[in-house]
């Protein structure tokens, strides 16, 4: 399982692990933006992640470390989302995996820098996901990024996906430059 986590929007993303391949099951956001009291907040995001893992039971969880911006404040309410949503984890017993934003984009695209639609396009191509599959928020894609991106440190996968040196050689396979 994998947690991009907001106070506004949280995402999560769940992979299925076959040997050495991996399938998407379920991706989606938690959507607290219109709720108002920041602790009502956290008191739902609990609950929402409690019951993503009652329903999927992940046996672990890779979740994105906040980064450190020029808003404090921002960083520490996001500080506290991630705590909370480490917490329903520990009182599974689930094991938790921090990841840095740039970590995660670095895995998955070879490019730390990448755009949240870059992350969204290679694991569109690298689990063969239809564009129907895409959510509307970029923050499930970015949360099953943090489970794609666990899933590639566990060992060298087997995958049917196109290799791309870099992001010239990406543009130039897929013709966009």
């Amino acid at each position: 399982m994998g947690i991009d986590p907001g106070t506004n929007v949280m995402g999560y993303g769940i992979l299925r692990v076959n040997g050495n391949k991996a399938s998407m099951i379920a991706m989606g956001c938690i959507d607290m933006r219109k709720m108002s009291d920041p602790y009502l907040k956290l008191g739902h995001i609990f609950k929402r992640v409690t019951g993503i893992i009652e329903e999927y039971l992940p046996d672990e969880l890779a979740i994105e470390a906040p980064f450190f911006g020029k808003n404090i404040q921002s960083m520490l309410k996001l500080g506290r989302a991630q705590g909370v949503a480490i917490a329903a984890a520990i009182q599974r017993d689930i094991p938790i995996h921090e990841y840095a934003p740039l970590k995660i984009k670095m895995a998955l695209t070879g490019n730390g820098s990448a755009s949240k639609e870059q992350v969204a396009d290679m694991l569109k191509r690298m689990l063969k996901l239809s564009d129907d599959e895409l959510p509307k928020y970029l923050d499930a894609t970015d949360a099953l990024a943090a489970a794609y991106c666990h899933f590639l440190q566990m060992g060298t996968p087997v995958t049917s996906a196109p290799h791309y040196g870099s992001w010239k050689d990406f543009a130039t396979k897929n013709k966009l430059i």
